[in-house]
């Protein structure tokens, strides 16, 4: 799945670490497989939260990283 990804755009601003592509893309896919909301993603599960994996699905689309 790796050489499909974008590379990540350079950060502009200093803040947290960007969540790694890997932990992403399983809390995309538990959201999927579970069909609970993007909101409600548990933090402890180590995915980063629900809008960042909505973000990332989002920005890999645009990509067309699925096609």
């Amino acid at each position: 799945m790796k050489p499909l990804l974008p590379a990540p755009a350079p950060k502009l601003v200093p803040g947290r670490p960007r969540v790694p592509d890997r932990q992403a893309l399983c809390g995309i896919l538990f959201v999927l497989h579970t069909g609970i909301q993007w909101e409600y993603l548990p933090q402890e599960l180590g995915f980063g939260s629900g809008m960042t994996c909505w973000r990332r699905l989002a920005a890999w689309n645009e990509a067309g990283v699925w096609d």
